[in-house]
């Protein structure tokens, strides 16, 4: 979700690798062990859990989560905590890095010490304050100084114990004051409006002289306002602490008036630090970014010159072949290339394009195909944008009965257990392989038209190539489909988002079996055994050692791959897109009070929308996706409840709660997918509830009067896939301008190979240059266009850094991010992180 800056868009993401943890002080009891599981959080909110590792002081968990971070945040939070025998949940520490220091540890693997969790130093949110200082004559004649401080509201407050009734305790500081008045407590609001004034007595009146009329300097350095912010608790233990805020009154200055916001800060004994590994460590690995997007016309110069490589002969001097060479890595040049290119519909062009020359260059069939270029990145992200819903029609309700029944299937005789019987290990293997490659070799008309065409190409390409070699046809799109797609859905399933974690230790062993065997089978080698190192798995693909199976990968490949292309047909298969326990409110009568919020299980496939008492049960109510008219978010007046969305149908709107806002976004993104081709879509809709008689947004008292806001929607109608072409042309641009040394050096290269026919230079050996002319050419363009974005972007933030005021609720006091952004404007010429 991007927000608006003044024409521009700002989209936040991040990438998170939990990879494991160590040291984990031992549980004070006989048994040492813990069970422990890590939470992200973006500050106080979980947007995602990893699964629980039992028995362990160092728990590997080995997890991946992405999510489009929805809102503004300060810190980016991890916290590990410990599951007793009562399956109470204590935390054991937290790693806290602030929203500014990201871009320290991008993309780095790195051990971060586990700090404790402390009540004190759990703070979010944001309070907006008003000083005034003003002189007052007393009844006496006498003249003193009185300090008007009035507590406006508050925003982003933490829902603690599922609730939040705030109230603020303001206090006037100083060597021998302290004064505390408080506010009213606001129920059940985590935005609560206080507007609420306290006066403190600043300087007390004495005999009337002129210096009365000034407030000591002395006094007034010593003095500062002090605001905390409780959440009051029916609990015996008190209330709890949620922030505070000082004011020094010296910033009152020459005026007396001071109006400002101020982010909530953890108390000064609120990040106490520990001993270097004291409570042990956590690794990760995060890629955070922000993404600053124009209006799409700022990036035609730059777009039109991408979407014409697939055209542009020779395709090596093309721009988007030029962004392979030129990245560190072909994956960072890949994804946004794949997915302007399928935004656009060039992808099989482009695909094809590429791999073509790459086949070309290559001169041995058997490693068609072999290397990390930038046609295997291409394909393969291709594969997984268009293909998630294929794998998860075809591999995923195997694997889920791999992972839940854990059956033994060990075979290498040094590993197997005491208990276990080899050759009843090796029938349960073999009919799981027996399984899923029957799955895979029968689902051809289920293979999505993209990854077809694409097929196709490469088979074509392939053959004229390596015309004496019948089976390279097949090898070049086995490559794909067995070793980059099946085998690796197979090897891991919770990155291609079949399982939500990452499988335990002794499944991972059954699946890296099924994974390599099923490898082997779609490879078409010519002599099988000979691919497996260990004689167990030589010994064991014997059981496919017959006709019929090289038959079956045959026929399945030619299926895919054929240009006679069958005409695409609703699969019949329900597919299963999303599913997960949220709140929902009752549609029918009662509709008041909390008792008509229930927790369900919520199944969405691309038939129907629908929610059960628990996982498994019967559906409570069934909505067929024709009957989804929009599906929008709720304003959180409604029911004072936060992340709530609503599902509209012909007669009445479904009212939902997610667990977290990344979940919600996720809900509402892929319920406005599926249903968007729904022809009776409404093009407006009330965003607060039906409550009291009226409409709570625009007071209209009949319950089917027509929205008042119009719908959001917009979204494509293919529900494997949603780009934004200026995002993607956006972060093409930041690689270019990361890469511009390299760009450089690209040109030279060209000028080097115009001019001078004889051995080439060792530093442009890295580039493939065909043509120098043409990329030269190309070079120039992109060089051009790359820099007239890098001048907007540099006009844009001057324009930001005149117009921003320190203070504002945008940028409140405290907000040590923007401070770094002050620091930072003259030095940065681009926002990607």
């Amino acid at each position: 979700m991007a927000v608006e800056e003044e024409g521009l868009r700002v989209f936040q993401s991040v990438k998170i690798k939990i990879g494991e943890a160590k040291n984990i002080p031992p549980y004070p009891g006989p048994n040492k062990m813990r069970d422990c599981y890590c939470t992200v959080n973006l500050d106080q909110e979980e947007v995602f859990r990893t699964k629980t590792l039992e028995k362990s002081l160092c728990p590997f968990y080995g997890e991946d989560f992405y999510c489009e971070i929805p809102r503004s945040f300060r810190h980016l939070s991890f916290y590990i905590f410990d599951r007793d025998v009562f399956r109470r949940d204590s935390s054991i520490g937290k790693v806290a890095v602030k929203k500014e220091d990201l871009q320290k540890y991008h993309g780095k693997d790195h051990w971060f010490p586990l700090q404790p969790v402390c009540a004190d130093s759990e703070v979010q949110g944001k309070v907006h304050l008003e000083l005034r200082l003003s002189e007052v004559i007393t009844d006496s004649g006498g003249v003193c100084h009185k300090l008007a401080t009035r507590v406006l509201e508050c925003q982003d407050l933490p829902i603690v114990n599922n609730q939040c009734d705030p109230y603020a305790a303001v206090s006037l500081l100083g060597p021998s004051r302290s004064e505390a008045k408080k506010t009213k407590v606001k129920r059940k609001n985590n935005n609560p409006q206080f507007d609420e004034v306290f006066f403190f007595e600043v300087t007390k009146p004495l005999s009337y002289t002129k210096r009365q009329f000034d407030v000591e300097e002395d006094d007034v350095d010593k003095l500062a306002l002090k605001v905390d912010l409780w959440n009051a608790s029916n609990l015996k233990f008190g209330d709890e602490f949620l922030g505070e805020v000082r004011v020094p009154l010296k910033v009152l200055g020459q005026s007396g008036v001071h109006d400002a916001w101020y982010f909530l800060q953890p108390r000064d004994n609120g990040n106490k630090s520990v001993k270097a590994d004291e409570l042990g460590s956590l690794r990760l690995n995060i890629i955070y970014t922000e993404d600053h997007v124009f209006p799409t016309e700022h990036y035609n110069p730059l777009r039109d010159l991408l979407l014409q490589s697939a055209h542009l002969e020779p395709v090596s001097a093309s721009a988007a072949h030029i962004l392979g060479e030129v990245c560190r890595e072909k994956q960072e040049a890949a994804v946004p290339l794949v997915r302007l290119f399928l935004h656009y519909g060039k992808i099989v062009p482009f695909l094809s394009a590429i791999a073509h020359a790459e086949i070309s260059r290559t001169q041995d069939p058997n490693t068609i195909f072999r290397g990390n270029s930038l046609t295997s990145k291409c394909i393969d992200e291709t594969m997984k944008l268009a293909g998630m819903h294929y794998l998860r029609v075809t591999l995923k309700p195997i694997i889920d009965e791999i992972c839940t029944d854990h059956k033994p299937c060990e075979i290498d005789p040094v590993k197997l257990k005491e208990s276990e019987n080899l050759d009843t290990n090796r029938e349960n293997l073999r009919q799981y392989v027996d399984r899923i490659f029957n799955v895979i070799t029968s689902s051809g008309v289920s293979c999505p038209t993209v990854m077809c065409d694409i097929f196709f190409s490469l088979r074509e390409s392939a053959a004229s190539r390596f015309q004496v070699d019948p089976d390279v046809r097949y090898t070049a799109v086995s490559s794909f489909i067995f070793l980059r797609f099946f085998a690796p859905a197979i090897l891991s399933p919770n990155l291609f988002h079949l399982r939500p974690h990452h499988p335990d230790p002794y499944t991972s062993r059954t699946l890296t079996l099924v994974s390599k065997t099923i490898q082997t089978l779609g490879s078409l080698a010519k002599s099988k055994s000979a691919n497996f190192k260990e004689s167990y798995m030589a010994a064991f693909y014997d059981y496919f050692n017959e006709q019929k199976y090289a038959d079956a990968v045959k026929n399945f490949l030619d299926l895919i791959s054929s240009s006679a292309r069958w005409d695409q047909k609703s699969i019949e298969t329900p597919i299963m897109l999303k599913e997960g326990f949220m709140i929902k409110r009752a549609q029918g009568r009662n509709r008041f009070g909390l008792k008509n919020f229930k927790k369900r299980w919520f199944r969405l496939t691309n038939h129907e929308f629908t929610y059960h008492k628990t996982k498994g049960e019967g559906a409570l109510c069934s909505i067929p996706i024709e009957n989804i008219l929009a599906v929008e978010r709720l304003e959180e007046e409604s029911f004072k409840m936060k992340n709530m969305f609503q599902v509209i149908q012909p007669e009445r709107a479904l009212y939902i709660q997610a667990n977290n806002c990344v979940e919600a976004r996720d809900w509402i993104d892929i319920l406005t997918k599926v249903s968007q081709c729904n022809r009776k879509r409404l093009s407006t809709y009330h965003p607060s509830a039906f409550l009291n008689g009226h409409w709570l947004c625009c007071k209209l008292s009949a319950d089917t009067a027509p929205g008042c806001t119009p719908c959001t929607g917009g979204l494509p109608a293919n529900i494997q896939l949603d780009v934004d072409g200026d995002r993607e042309t956006e972060r093409i641009y930041s690689l270019y301008s990361t890469y511009m040394a390299k760009l450089v050096k690209m040109q030279e290269a060209c000028g080097s190979k115009s001019v001078y026919d004889g051995p080439e230079q060792e530093e442009y050996s890295t580039f493939v240059i065909d043509d120098p002319q043409e990329t030269y050419k190309t070079l120039r363009l992109v060089i051009s266009a790359v820099q007239t974005l890098e001048q907007q972007h540099m006009q844009y933030k001057r324009d930001k850094f005149r117009k921003t005021k320190y203070g504002s609720q945008e940028h409140p006091i405290g907000d040590q991010s923007f401070q770094c952004y002050i620091r930072q404007q003259s030095e940065s010429s681009t926002y990607s992180i």
